[in-house]
């Protein structure tokens, strides 16, 4: 088995392990965040999204967030774009690349948003382009990849049909979400290669949420396909809330301590890391969701 010699993680943390939170996240402990995780090594994080206030109440301090940053030039910051009237916004703010979204199941797009997949992909192609045309990158996130909470398996030809779609509005990277946390290693698998009908492996990445432990086997099952790029969140931060009991995407601190296991780059501190997952879960009040850290903080105190 010949697995990447080096990867890329994109922490999103600070967006989708956050905007679910019920306690308010004030912007400066949001912008501290971001420092602890590019101090830590991180080249790619996921900030904030440019959403209504009245649907994601959490992320209306974007703006603020995104001015309040001590930017490195060689960290790309990532937001999430659902509409024009949010990409007009995130513009002010300098992104590094907009984010858009679609889901493989039907019913999820009907129930969430009440369109077709179809319409929901050709709703972000003014978003793509105008974001293309300013020199932002554009990546698109394949939402429910193997399983939907309401149709249950999601066919592997349906996550071709989104990437598809998001390859024809000019969508540069895809990820494929595990949303709600149910996949299995070999499904993982069906629908990442589903994904590579469309897009060189470079321009796919995987997104597993942790819900029934599946997440690190699905990255490791992602590594054997040769793919090198995850979505990870420090300190296992999210949760899905189409998902009861969903504990969140998998933790950036476990992914790393088996990556550099098995002898793979990430350019990433684990400890900074570690510091930085700790930091935003005593603000939250609570420990990590890390296995990892939790072992080595409790490996430190002793």
């Amino acid at each position: 088995m010949t697995y990447p010699t080096s990867v890329k993680l994109v922490d999103v943390g600070p967006r989708d392990g956050l905007q679910n939170e019920k306690q308010p996240v004030p912007a400066a402990v949001k912008v501290e965040l971001v420092h602890r995780l590019q101090a830590a090594g991180l080249k790619n994080i996921e900030v904030t999204s440019f959403v209504s206030p009245k649907w994601v109440p959490q992320m209306a301090d974007n703006a603020e967030v995104m001015a309040g940053i001590s930017r490195h030039g060689d960290v790309c910051y990532s937001v999430l774009t659902p509409n024009m009237q949010g990409f007009e916004a995130a513009l002010k703010t300098r992104p590094g690349e907009i984010v858009v979204f679609g889901a493989a199941s039907e019913a999820f797009s009907q129930k969430n948003i009440n369109c077709s997949i179809e319409e929901s992909i050709e709703r972000f192609r003014p978003v793509a382009g105008a974001a293309l045309a300013q020199g932002i990158s554009v990546r698109g996130a394949i939402s429910c990849a193997v399983g939907c909470p309401y149709e249950g398996d999601v066919a592997p030809d349906r996550v071709a049909m989104v990437a598809r779609l998001m390859k024809d509005i000019g969508v540069q990277h895809v990820g494929v979400a595990d949303t709600i946390g149910v996949g299995t290693p070999v499904k993982v698998q069906r629908a990442l290669e589903a994904a590579l009908k469309h897009y060189e492996i470079s321009g796919v990445s995987g997104h597993f949420h942790d819900t029934y432990g599946q997440a690190l086997a699905n990255t490791l099952a992602s590594l054997e396909l040769g793919i090198w790029q995850f979505d990870t969140s420090v300190a296992g931060l999210g949760g899905c809330p189409y998902a009861k009991g969903a504990t969140g995407n998998v933790a950036s601190e476990d992914v790393v301590y088996m990556l550099h296991g098995m002898g793979i780059e990430t350019g990433i501190d684990l400890d900074l890391l570690i510091d930085a997952g700790k930091f935003i879960s005593d603000a939250l009040g609570r420990k990590p969701h890390s296995r990892a850290a939790n072992a080595l903080i409790t490996k430190r105190a002793a």
